[in-house]
């Protein structure tokens, strides 16, 4: 086992990282037990300094954190998680914690392009475990592989239509479309982002 250096209090920082993105979404502190936890359930642990108590990430809001790894620096006095997060990390809502500035308060937060597709992903990953009555990515999904190229299809069509005669705001919104019906269709066949990310990585090399 790693020889980790826990402070005075028995506490070690740990950084949490999205694992496909890079992006930093939170810092929260483990001891002893909630990092045996997490190791054991592969899903992040904290201890709340506040509360003095253990707490898994996603508990009641069901944004948990998947640790794909668990890292430490050379110090051995912080971790690294790199985590699959469901859903949003931040209380607040936000993807990520670390939203605001102190050097630019009024720059708006850029949040990595991948992050809210990741999170959309998500979303028409649990429609379509759950098909919800009244939501149309479930009846998409429902109606199948036939009904979803139908629509990408259209979307396609639309989006070039946008493109040659309508302007840039109708092809922002073409495209959203277009990228949409894309993803049911990637959540459909059960390919991942990542795996997309993945083959334009290998043609870009």
């Amino acid at each position: 086992m790693v020889s980790l250096k826990f402070d005075e209090k028995g506490l070690i920082p740990c950084v949490v990282q999205d694992a496909e993105t890079g992006e930093v979404l939170m810092v929260a502190y483990m001891n002893k037990e909630s990092f045996e936890k997490t190791l054991e359930t592969k899903k992040t642990w904290f201890f709340s300094r506040s509360r003095q108590k253990l707490w898994q990430k996603g508990e009641t809001s069901g944004n948990v954190q998947i640790v794909e790894d668990l890292r430490y620096d050379c110090d051995e006095d912080t971790l690294l998680a790199l985590v699959k997060q469901v859903g949003v990390a931040c209380h607040t809502g936000e993807r990520s914690c670390f939203f605001r500035s102190i050097t630019s308060p009024d720059r708006e937060y850029e949040k990595p392009w991948f992050s809210f597709l990741k999170v959309l992903e998500e979303i028409i990953k649990e429609r379509k475990r759950n098909l919800p009555p009244n939501s149309y990515t479930a009846s998409l999904l429902k109606e199948g592989l036939g009904k979803i190229s139908q629509k990408i299809r259209e979307e396609a069509e639309e989006l070039i239509k946008a493109a040659q005669e309508e302007g840039r705001e109708r092809t922002i919104e073409e495209a959203s479309d277009l990228m949409y019906h894309l993803l049911v269709l990637l959540a459909y066949k059960d390919i991942n982002l990542i795996d997309v990310e993945g083959e334009l990585q290998k043609r870009h090399r």
